[in-house]
């Protein structure tokens, strides 16, 4: 079995080992990992190692997942992130190569970019906010 890593709980208790490619997280006994807290979905969320990192996405739960604070319903995870699945927190421990540094520094880049258009720029449908600043500063 091979081990790409570990969640370990903020404020105590054993380290859980990421030992496969995709891992489920819930309160389903059906789960690879298995929280048994009331405020953990059936089926809560889902990490996956890929391109060399690890990658998290929530499967619609009911209390969310959080990425160091901000929540999020999927993302590339650095070594040392905190991911708070309904409220428990964990640091994901592993090693990352630097091909693999690069390829979810990529990742979270585009992430972001995309996060920082509104879904009617996205579309086409509005002009971008950098745009029509530089819009108002040609009439000046």
């Amino acid at each position: 079995m091979d081990v790409n890593g570990e969640l370990v709980p903020v404020g105590g208790g054993d380290a859980i080992p990421l030992n496969r490619k995709i891992l489920s997280v819930g309160r389903r006994s059906s789960c690879d990992i298995q929280l048994d807290f009331p405020n953990v979905s059936g089926k809560h969320c889902e990490f996956s190692f890929r391109n060399g990192f690890w990658y998290i996405r929530d499967l619609g739960s009911t209390n969310g997942i959080k990425i160091n604070g901000e929540r999020t319903m999927q993302s590339g995870l650095r070594p040392g992130d905190r991911i708070t699945i309904a409220k428990r927190d964990y640091v994901i421990n592993y090693n990352l190569t630097p091909a693999a540094e690069a390829a979810l520094e990529a990742l979270l880049s585009e992430d972001e970019d995309l996060l920082s258009e509104s879904l009617m720029e996205k579309a086409g449908l509005q002009k971008r906010r950098s745009s029509i600043q530089e819009d108002n500063e040609d009439d000046d």
